[in-house]
């Protein structure tokens, strides 16, 4: 068994050194032996085996990105209640008060999306009408 500090976390550096070491050799040998062909086919964007269409500039719904911190919500709820509910009956009144506070938070971040509609799948999104700027406007004098 190590004793000291160093000795403790030597074999995590070791395996660090050993991660970066194949990367690096990976990345290096790939662009060394591999070959370069460059065409038209290869160069286009690939969608599923189907010719692209539309531009990769289009604006996403805001619901996507709410959808996104709903996941992220209960990921995190998920990941904690395990180990509160392995250490519950140590730790009694004071992990009960401190994952109410928990549930408490995250439920609150729900009750926003939910709010914003970000679980109403049924309603369309509407493009904000672009109206053109008048640039005499924005000159001062």
């Amino acid at each position: 068994m190590p004793t000291t500090y160093p000795e403790t976390y030597f074999p995590v550096l070791v395996q660090i050194a050993l991660a970066v070491l194949v990367a690096t050799a990976l990345v290096v040998l790939s662009a060394v032996l591999g070959k370069r062909v460059r065409d038209r086919v290869k160069d286009s964007p690939y969608e599923c085996g189907i010719a692209p269409t539309g531009s990769a500039a289009e604006r996403f719904s805001v619901k996507f990105y709410l959808v996104g911190i709903v996941f992220i919500l209960f990921d995190i709820e998920a990941v904690f209640l395990y180990p509160w509910a392995v250490v519950y009956r140590e730790l009694k009144m004071f992990a009960f008060v401190e994952m109410f506070l928990f549930v408490v938070l995250i439920l609150a971040g729900f009750f926003y999306i939910w709010k914003k509609g970000a679980l109403d799948w049924s309603q369309q999104d509407v493009p904000p009408s672009r109206k053109p700027v008048d640039e005499s406007a924005l000159v001062t004098k």
